[in-house]
């Protein structure tokens, strides 16, 4: 009889702890702080639905919040959010200054082709005298802004390695405001040289706005990368998590990031392939440091 009311209380409390653990899981709340570079509408349209794939596959709640390039910093300082989606370039400042980790890198899909990676491209006119990195000295250079990682601070660590500053060593340094209106530049000779992020010149052939004989990059790269580029290539966007986020939260969340498939309406939404394990982000931090710049948008 004693056993026996042993081994119902037993059976009781396995069962208390396991609804216990189940009603924890189901309170438990988290935010993805996404940067939000075109607006907050787009970035709920494209990623609410990673926060329902999270929800459903971890049995975590999981949401969405837009937050702004110049909001970031705060929201992760004051823990308003949990997880942060933004570009390389603040996930690894951020976690110099916070602790912040990724857990996942993005697989990205631009014209049907899936990469990791990015990087920047050095390009000229095709008449060009330009032919390697130090005849950029003393000509017309031209990128996309000071806070953009591909359309200037790839390249620039590339030229700087390379004993080129073309603040000071070239004729003109111009920030031209978008990746196409530095196509553009060039094209009409409005600068002599150019730096763009990868896959901008193949996107514009495809879409009938340039002809890529035009043009003929500086420092090209041979490799398999589907683009072309003059720099190393770094890393996509990943998602990290803030230091309190508990270990086993970051580890089921970057399970279903990497088990999450092409065809998945989270993946479609977002307009990506999928997610991988994450990579080294220090390489981009190292540029940063090279430069002296910080992350922008």
């Amino acid at each position: 009889m004693i056993r026996r009311n042993r081994l119902l209380l037993a059976t009781a409390m396995l069962a208390a702890f396991v609804l216990l653990q189940t009603f924890q899981a189901a309170a438990e709340e988290y935010t993805i702080g996404v940067l939000a570079k075109n607006g907050a509408s787009e970035v709920i349209t494209q990623w609410n639905g990673h926060g329902e794939y999270l929800s459903k596959a971890t049995g975590i709640s999981f949401s969405v919040m837009p937050v702004t390039f110049l909001a970031m910093d705060a929201a992760i300082k004051e823990k308003k959010i949990d997880f942060i989606l933004a570009n390389p370039a603040i996930v690894a400042e951020m976690g110099e200054k916070y602790g912040v980790k990724a857990v996942a890198t993005m697989i990205n899909k631009i014209k049907n082709k899936s990469v990791h990676q990015f990087g920047g491209v050095i390009f000229v006119r095709k008449d060009s005298l330009i032919e390697k990195l130090e005849d950029i000295k003393g000509k017309k250079f031209g990128f996309v802004k000071k806070s953009s990682f591909g359309g200037l601070h790839a390249g620039l660590y590339l030229l700087k390695t390379n004993g080129i500053d073309p603040e000071k060593d070239c004729l003109g340094y111009a920030e031209i405001g978008t990746h196409e209106q530095v196509v553009h530049a060039v094209a009409d000779k409005l600068v002599d040289v150019g730096t763009v992020r990868t896959d901008t010149l193949e996107r514009m052939a495809e879409d009938g706005k340039i002809n890529m004989d035009d043009f003929r990059i500086i420092n090209k790269v041979e490799d398999d990368f589907p683009f072309v580029h003059s720099t190393v290539l770094y890393p996509e966007w990943p998602l990290a998590a803030l230091a309190h986020v508990k270990t086993d939260v970051s580890k089921k969340v970057s399970s279903a990031l990497i088990d999450m498939k092409e065809n998945s309406s989270a993946a479609q939404g977002a307009k990506i392939s999928g997610w991988k394990q994450a990579v080294d982000y220090a390489p981009v931090l190292e540029c940063l440091r090279t430069i002296g710049m910080k992350a922008g948008e």
